[in-house]
């Protein structure tokens, strides 16, 4: 269910900001894509100011999130927030065209890194190579998945664990089963 942007837990604007920064962009940059004044932006990434769904398309648009990152988590305790992700209340990410399902399991984008999890459908694979200015480390947790880095490709099984630093990248599961995933990514990308 869809919390109207009243709701939002109060990390929208911090997730906003890292967002913002991990793409390059200065307060400048985004308000002219937006066509909104560096005021408005700012105070929506302090929480002083409530975008409307409108609003928050364009961001999603210009961020190239989903509009669902966008949204808190489900109802919790006050003294959950920003510590504790329920099951339940993890927000999804990412796009499920290729057959991938990925969900953000950190409390929000405000770290240094983010924690995902990803399930890779059977018989799915990325279309087109990755490149992104990260640092990431994945942790396969049931399945099998290969992955390619530059030029090499790894069969990775359940228990394994991979690391790629910034360089382009593919993955495919062209098994009968689903792969689950740990991804540790640095910095959030999401």
């Amino acid at each position: 269910m869809l919390q109207s942007p009243n709701s939002f837990a109060k990390s929208l604007g911090a997730d906003l900001r890292a967002l913002r920064k991990a793409r390059g962009l200065t307060l400048i940059d985004m308000a002219e894509r937006l066509g909104r004044s560096v005021g408005w932006l700012s105070q929506v990434e302090r929480d002083k100011s409530d975008p409307s769904i409108t609003d928050l398309q364009a961001i999603a648009k210009c961020l190239d999130v989903p509009m669902s990152m966008l949204f808190g988590q489900n109802d919790m305790p006050a003294e959950e927030h920003g510590y504790v992700v329920r099951a339940e209340s993890r927000r999804p990410i990412g796009s499920k065209d290729e057959g991938l399902v990925e969900e953000l399991l950190s409390p929000d984008l405000t770290d240094d890194f983010e924690m995902v999890h990803s399930t890779f459908q059977p018989h799915s694979r990325l279309k087109e190579r990755i490149s992104r200015p990260t640092q990431e480390v994945g942790y396969l947790i049931s399945g099998q998945l290969e992955i390619t880095v530059g030029k090499r490709t790894f069969l990775i099984k359940a228990g394994d664990s991979f690391r790629i630093r910034g360089e382009a990248y593919l993955w495919a599961n062209p098994f009968d089963e689903p792969a689950a995933a740990i991804w540790v990514i640095a910095p959030p990308v999401y």
